[in-house]
């Protein structure tokens, strides 16, 4: 069977398996068939990393590269009638191997384009089937079965070829005007190179970890058309417990300039039975920013205070900090690290659709000498490291086309330049990224 016969059994079971059980009329929606979204993602992925410390590969040969197709199908019901009323939402993503071998595939690291058999080789495809079941009251959605929650504890990653997901139950309530509250507790984890969900959970720098299931809880506000605020709390069980507080202020000047400020904490303390070690780490990190017409500067700071390294689950997007970024996240031990970013629209210049950024990141004073036996890092006389640093240059462009038959078809180009001492990895990245969205229902 083709590739795209297997794509569209799946689309059609993921959409097709699903009926209403009562009446398709809603006093706010437009009823479960009525209401109903179905649409396809197709994400060309080309990825390669070239490590300049040729021994820092995975693969030792000091190079990694894969090119690869991804096909995102996500039908999403609308809901029954009535106060209470419940809907399916189903997902059916398929990813196709292009070109990768030869020792080239990243075999099994952070690169992680596509899943590796037992020998380190890349698979020729694979596919993610999902669904949950979803019901509404009172402004409130739950949703139970495989979700995908965006915050700055938990947040599904979605910077490799599928999207990361996860499964358990989820909560978002807008009862309150300008307050929008989350809840979850999550049990198993699907990363965006496999095909099915693993009971256990991993995180970024310490790998593996047998923890049952990870929950949070908060919300954002909009105290004004100015002030933003957030707060979150997430327990990840027997690992750690994580805060998160955060605003963001914008206050224009004149209709063509603005100035903005994002401040960003999180504490993250060891929990139950302490599988990730002994910690106590605050991270922080202050972002102000100048906007003017399509011209966009700022700088921003970042700290991390405490001993170990400030860890979050593997492949997601759960670090909402400035200086996290295309591979480095500045997040060591002790680590202080400045960051200055330009972004530019080009629309004022009779090129709508295409944007420029460009940012160059720079750490210092990384400290192992406190870690824990988990995040420790050692010399080779196995002493651990002390005064490292690292920076990265990030450069992007991207276009998306406005009008015409392509309609909305976005090409995006990321190139980093990572260079450190012995704690991190001197490498040159290239990523390349053509998506096109099309809505079906």
């Amino acid at each position: 069977m083709t590739h795209l016969k297997k794509l569209s059994l799946a689309l059609i079971s993921a959409a097709a398996s699903f009926t209403p059980v009562t009446s398709f009329a809603d006093e706010e929606k437009e009823g479960f068939i009525e209401g109903s979204t179905l649409t396809v993602l197709t994400r060309n992925f080309y990825m390669n990393r070239d490590h300049r410390k040729g021994e820092s590969s995975p693969t030792g040969n000091g190079y990694s590269e894969a090119w690869a197709q991804g096909i995102i199908g996500r039908f999403e019901s609308g809901f029954t009638q009535g106060t209470f009323g419940v809907g399916v939402d189903a997902f059916a993503m398929t990813g196709i191997k292009l070109d990768t071998g030869g020792g080239r595939n990243g075999a099994r690291s952070s690169f992680d384009v596509l899943p590796v058999d037992g020998n380190g080789d890349a698979e020729d495809e694979y596919t993610k089937l999902g669904g949950s079941i979803k019901a509404r009251a009172f402004d409130t959605v739950v949703n139970m079965g495989d979700v995908f929650p965006t915050t700055p504890v938990v947040s599904f990653g979605d910077s490799r070829l599928l999207p990361e997901s996860f499964r358990g139950v989820t909560a978002v309530n807008n009862s309150i005007s300008d307050l929008t509250l989350q809840a979850g507790r999550l049990h198993a984890m699907s990363q965006p190179a496999s095909s099915g969900m693993q009971d256990d959970f991993a995180t970024f720098y310490a790998g593996s970890v047998d923890s049952p299931w990870v929950g949070y809880f908060g919300g954002e506000y909009d105290a004004t058309d100015r002030l933003s605020l957030s707060l979150y709390g997430s327990r990840l069980k027997d690992a750690w417990d994580q805060t998160y507080v955060s605003a963001s202020y914008v206050q224009p000047i004149t209709n063509a300039l603005a100035l903005t400020a994002d401040f960003n904490y999180y504490n993250a303390k060891d929990e139950g039975r302490k599988l990730l070690g002994e910690f106590d780490n605050d991270i922080w990190s202050a972002k102000l920013g100048v906007k003017y017409g399509a011209h966009t500067l700022s700088l921003s700071h970042q700290r991390n205070q405490g001993d170990d390294d400030f860890d979050y689950l593997r492949q997601s997007d759960s670090i909402y900090l400035a200086n996290s970024i295309q591979y480095s996240d500045f997040n060591s031990p002790k680590e202080r690290s400045w960051m200055i970013t330009y972004n530019i629209e080009m629309s004022p210049f009779g090129l709508p659709g295409l944007s420029f950024m460009t940012r160059y990141a720079k750490g210092t004073r990384a400290d192992y000498s406190n870690a824990n036996n988990v995040y420790m890092r050692r010399d080779g006389e196995g002493n651990p490291l002390t005064d490292q640093h690292r920076w990265e240059r990030d450069i992007e462009a991207k276009y998306v086309v406005q009008t015409g038959s392509m309609k909305d078809l976005s090409l995006r180009m990321r190139q980093a330049t990572t260079r450190a001492t012995a704690f991190e990895s001197d490498l040159d990245e290239v990523r390349l990224i053509v998506e096109y969205p099309l809505s079906i229902l």
